[in-house]
């Protein structure tokens, strides 16, 4: 695979006929994917927490793009029995599934733990979307067309760079910036073990990460106030990038003509903080196969699901 020119969306296919869910598109990365997918003629569900903001953001991509075809669908990924509700009236509304794009998430938040016992971070961005996953795999079309895309994150290379096995819900002593870059972490190592066990299964899905590299979006709405605006001010404008900018790696992840299972998409500056899309670095604690395979366990344990096939 080729590291990205200068990237063009026009150059991507048409997705006309196809379907995506992108969960948390109501704002930030995932309303650019659902503006540039719908755009492309995809019918795009919009799974998110909130319908009035969802609704708001199905008129905002209306305005612009006249013929999208937007449909909400109610989910929380913080909430297992809220996935599961989501589930059910995807799979009564929709025969199959083309895209699924797992971009919900929080970052940096204050400890709390959600109904199912889980740390709230590690909950919306990693635990809802496993059981997301393992419970519409099956109706994605055996094809190379077909794509799951993990958002994950530079964070994946920060910290301890492991999985608290040993404290995975935070329990004992709690880091808001660790719990974070850990639920990161997990994204990509599920996507590099997601791809190694379709491949095992003989099926043509293709699992695939990206990261937007550094972006002003409302994934820090729990950071201080003064930490944002020396973000938006000071540093932002030497390292970040717009959010319809950082939102393209997902994008070329998603429908792009050359990618591979287990590829993983940034920016393409010296430190993917910002730039046009291609090839970004897998720190080596991602691609741990031991460690990979003890997450993929808990996750099917904790979640109640599995691949189906």
């Amino acid at each position: 695979m080729e590291t990205a020119m200068a990237f063009e969306i026009d150059a991507l296919p048409d997705q006309e006929g196809r379907v995506a869910l992108i969960t948390g598109s109501n704002t930030g990365l995932g309303f650019h994917n659902a503006h540039d997918l719908a755009a492309k003629g995809a019918k795009v569900v919009m799974a998110c927490r909130s319908e009035e903001r969802a609704r708001g953001a199905m008129e905002r991509i209306g305005a612009e793009v006249p013929n999208a075809d937007l449909e909400f669908l109610a989910a929380d990924l913080s909430s297992l029995e809220a996935v599961r509700s989501a589930v059910a009236e995807f799979r009564a509304n929709h025969d199959s599934l083309d895209l699924l794009i797992n971009n919900a998430g929080i970052g940096i938040a204050p400890y709390a733990k959600t109904a199912d016992g889980f740390e709230r971070q590690m909950a919306a961005n990693y635990w809802g979307h496993f059981l997301l996953t393992m419970s519409l795999i099956d109706v994605m079309p055996d094809s190379a067309h077909s794509r799951v895309v993990a958002v994950s994150s530079l964070a994946h290379k920060q910290g301890a760079k492991e999985i608290r096995f040993d404290d995975i819900h935070w329990e004992q002593k709690y880091s808001s910036v660790g719990a974070y870059r850990q639920s990161k972490l997990a994204c990509l190592m599920f996507t590099l073990e997601l791809d190694h066990r379709l491949r095992a299964a003989g099926k043509s899905i293709l699992s695939v990460g990206s990261h937007p590299g550094v972006s002003e979006t409302e994934l820090g709405r729990s950071l201080p106030k003064v930490v944002k605006l020396l973000t938006r001010y000071v540093v932002g404008p030497l390292i970040s990038h717009d959010p319809d900018k950082a939102s393209l790696p997902t994008l070329l992840a998603a429908i792009g003509p050359d990618v591979e299972g287990g590829d993983y998409y940034g920016p393409q500056n010296k430190g993917e903080t910002r730039g046009d899309p291609g090839e970004a670095g897998i720190h080596q604690c991602a691609q741990d196969e031991e460690a990979a395979t003890r997450l993929w366990e808990l996750s099917v344990e904790l979640a109640g699901a599995d691949l189906p096939f």
